[in-house]
Formats: structure tokens, sequence, C-alpha cells
């Protein structure tokens, strides 16, 4: 890989050596012989495929979808965990696409990789201007969530002000990633907000008469519900990609699906929480947690991105990433955090 300007060199990327003949010999290698057709799918942390089949056992459909893991993010009894969570969900009923079990094993491994394998599913993007869509996603959430109180996770962290903000605000920090020209405006800014995050009830997460802290999606944005039409056996949403399945609360699954000014997010989050609650009761104290939650968030992309610098997709798809007018935009959204922490929340 050439030097970067900002990050210097870096070394050769594990996902350099997944060619694709590699994803071929290692699906062949649990019995599941590829026509050629290999299609890459939009994924950034890890890789994922689209492939068809010649030759599998029974039960396998003919195209599945493949997913390698990023070698050194999670341990396999964190894979492990977020494989047990869908099929937890798949038991009852919910639509969440879940891992097949191939030779009595839903994870395998070809030397650096650890890999899953997945039935693919069709959908787009849901239209969530659209309050029967709100009120129908709302009610598979409250689904998953119903599934995720169940019991907690063992291995896997917990969304929290020390993984995602501290920790990720030191790190960028330590490496010396924000430029010198804005990194104390920048350090003071990310100071203030996660000084505010802090005093906010995410502290009360999982506390004896706090927020509850329940097993969740953790990523649930619109690009990971696919809607098929309803008017088809098992029409509606589906939820994709457990990756970031974590412990947290519960509003973190919905706040990323609200858009717009604070009218139409009131309106969204009004339709959501309808059909929630003919599921499972939604706490209302979770709602001062929506802004915090976004802050986190904020800050851990900055960081994720740093992070993943080395792997060549990252230069190639954020070629923004690190600059001065990156730092400020940062700067300005962190300013506009902050405001919105100290404003009423939400109300549905």
């Amino acid at each position: 890989m050439p030097s970067d300007p900002l990050f210097g060199d870096a070394p050769r990327h594990p996902y350099d050596r997944l060619t694709p003949d590699r994803v071929l010999d290692a699906l062949d290698g649990i019995g599941l012989v590829g026509d050629g057709r290999l299609l890459a799918l939009s994924s950034y942390e890890n890789r994922v495929y689209q492939v068809h089949l010649e030759r599998a056992p029974d039960g396998v459909p003919e195209v599945v979808v493949a997913k390698f893991y990023r070698p050194g993010r999670w341990s396999e009894a964190q894979i492990l965990e977020e494989h047990a969570f869908a099929a937890e969900l798949a038991a009852a009923e919910v639509p969440a696409v879940a891992p097949l079990a191939i030779g009595g094993r839903t994870l395998h491994r070809d030397a650096d990789f650890q890999f899953a394998v997945s039935p693919r599913r069709g959908g787009r993007a849901p239209e969530l201007d659209d309050f029967e869509v709100l009120e129908w996603t709302g009610r598979f959430l409250a689904r998953i969530h119903a599934v995720g109180a169940a019991r907690p996770f063992a291995a896997r962290p917990a969304l929290d002000l020390a993984g995602f903000g501290q920790a990720s605000r030191d790190w960028l920090l330590q490496h010396q990633m924000v430029p010198l020209d804005v990194q104390a405006d920048w350090a003071r800014a990310c100071d203030e907000a996660l000084a505010l995050v802090a005093a906010s009830p995410l502290a009360t997460v999982g506390q004896p008469d706090g927020i509850a802290c329940l097993r969740l999606h953790g990523d649930c944005h619109p690009g990971n519900i696919l809607w098929t039409p309803t008017d088809r056996p098992g029409g509606g949403p589906h939820f994709v990609d457990l990756d970031d399945a974590r412990m947290g609360p519960a509003v973190q699954d919905l706040w990323m699906l609200l858009s717009g000014d604070r009218r139409q997010r009131t309106e969204q989050l009004g339709g959501l929480l309808d059909g929630y609650e003919q599921f499972r009761p939604f706490d209302r104290r979770e709602l001062a947690l929506i802004e915090p939650l976004r802050t986190l968030r904020l800050i851990h992309y900055s960081a994720w991105l740093a992070r993943r610098w080395s792997d060549p997709i990252f230069p190639a798809s954020f070629p923004w990433f690190g600059s001065s007018d990156y730092w400020q935009g940062q700067v300005h959204m962190l300013v506009e955090q902050i405001e919105a922490m100290q404003e009423p929340p939400l109300r549905a």
C-alpha cells in the first residue's frame, strides 16, 4: 500500500490476502461449491460477498451471503454470542437474518479469517416518512428487545461513555490524528460534550432503579433494515447485520431511524413507539439519551475511521478524512451536540 502523507507508511492489511479465489476456497472447505459468480457487497467493517452455489448440503439455498470478519475485532466467543442472539430471534419468529449452521457450526475458520454464511435476503430501505412503516418497524424492534432482555451478553461489551467516548477521544489524541491547527478546539469541544454525556441518565443504565440494559441490534440505521412488499408472505421489515450487537439502552435501536427537524423527529418517534408499545413498554426516561448517544457515535465514528486507515478500502472510500476541514466540521458538530444536549428531550 502506498504511503499516506497524513498517516505515514502502513503495513499490508490482512484483507489484501482475501482474494476471490480465497473466498471460494474457504467456502469449498465447508462443502459450499461456488459456480464462480461472486459479488462483493457494500461493507467496510467486514468483507461480505454474495455467492452463487453450484453444490451445497441440503438446507443451504443456491445463493448465500458470506461474511469474513475483520481479523482481531471480535473474539470467537463474541462472534458466537452474535450468532446465538440471531438464532434466538429466529426461534421467536423475529425477522432477523441468522447465519446457517453448516456441519453443526455457524462460525468457520480459514487460516487468518473467521467467516459465517447466511441466506440472501432482498429488500429496499424502509420509507420512514410513512406512519404505518414506522409503526410496523417499532413492533419488530420491541420483539427484538423482548428477546434481548431475556439474558445478557457475557462476552460482548456495553455501549457506554468509557468505551465509545473517552477511549475514542484518548486514542485520537494519543495517536495525533487531529491536525495541530484544530486539535485544541476539537479537544475542548470533545471534553465539554463528554462532560454533558457523563451528566446524562446514561450513567444510570443497568443500575438498580435506572434505565434497563439489554442486548441490542446496536447499529439499527435504515440501511440495516430491508423492507419487502407487505402483500407477500413474510413481507415487511427484516433486520440484517448484528455485527455491532452489544448491551445498552433500548433507545439506541430507535434514535438512528429519526431524521429531519425536531417536529419531524417527534412525529417519527411517535410512530415507532406506537408500534413498540404494542409488544413492550418503553421507559420514557430513555428519550433523554438520544442526544448523548448521538454524541458518542459522532466521536466514535472519527476514531473508527482512523483505526481502520491501514485497510485500503478506507482511504479510497473516505478521502476527505483527516484534513483540517474534516476536523473543523467535527468541532462544529460537537458544538451543535453540546447545544442539543442542553435542550429538553423529544417527547412522544
